[in-house]
């Protein structure tokens, strides 16, 4: 289900909640509504509120954390791209076609993750990515250096490939990071509770319910900014291609 579904649906539980809050006045006996009986459910929904914005709060600080911890893995992946280039090319000609296997690579992962087709979705490891990165590491391997230099390269070129396979696959196991569904069921169901203590005791007019409504608004548009932040490469707030393209342009000089 997309982030904008859930948000959706959460901007839908939330202020439903605070209008069958106010559908419940109408029904309830007085007596139900007085105040003393506001100010044990007022006391009971200031709790929840306070473990609902703690949660909040943390999660919206680990899907941060997850997000610049990608941008960070982006940036080194496009600095260790360059350097790897740059020792290819100070080896030796024999390595132009480990180079072009290099640049060919990085474009083919910009066009996957970043599609001109907005409708198709990121893919960071299909099996032909998988074969080429096969293929330049195998490339560098099957180098014969001459000298001192080109031994010390050779082995800096494959450290750096070392690297950027981790690199590579660090970010794809990042990529399974989300919110769990029950976390996020209970977390809506807090906040449904508590628009339904604000409408039980509010006299519904145009200003209540369009104060509600933003109020519900900002919870789900929280919702929809942790969630899109656990899908850095997909939807609204995407990490930019920039880093790559960056190494891209200087690839093969």
């Amino acid at each position: 289900m997309s982030s904008i579904t859930i948000s959706l649906i959460t901007l839908a539980c939330v202020f439903g909640g605070a209008v069958l809050g106010m559908l419940l006045r109408k029904a309830l006996p007085d007596h139900h509504v007085s105040s003393d009986s506001r100010g044990l459910v007022m006391l009971g929904t200031g709790l929840i509120g306070t473990m609902a914005a703690i949660v909040l709060g943390m999660m919206v600080s680990s899907a941060k954390s997850s997000y610049d911890m990608q941008k960070n893995n982006l940036a080194v992946m496009s600095a260790k791209l360059i350097m790897l280039d740059r020792s290819l090319a100070h080896y030796g000609p024999e390595t132009n076609e480990a180079r072009e296997l290099l640049r060919n690579g990085v474009q083919q992962l910009i066009d996957r993750v970043w599609p001109q087709d907005g409708s198709q979705h990121a893919e960071w490891a299909p099996a032909t990515a998988q074969r080429g990165n096969e293929a330049l590491y195998n490339q560098i391997l099957q180098l014969s250096p001459t000298n001192d230099a080109q031994r010390a390269l050779r082995n800096q070129a494959v450290n750096l490939a070392m690297d950027l396979g981790e690199t590579r696959w660090l970010v794809i196991e990042q990529l399974s990071n989300s919110v769990t569904t029950p976390f996020l069921v209970i977390l809506i169901f807090w906040f449904t509770i508590i628009f339904v203590s604000f409408g039980l005791y509010t006299t519904p007019n145009p200003t209540v319910l369009a104060s509600l409504f933003v109020c519900a608004l900002s919870v789900a548009g929280a919702v929809l900014l942790v969630l899109e932040m656990y899908r850095p490469y997909e939807g609204l707030i995407q990490i930019s291609s920039a880093p790559l393209r960056d190494a891209l342009a200087h690839l093969g000089k």
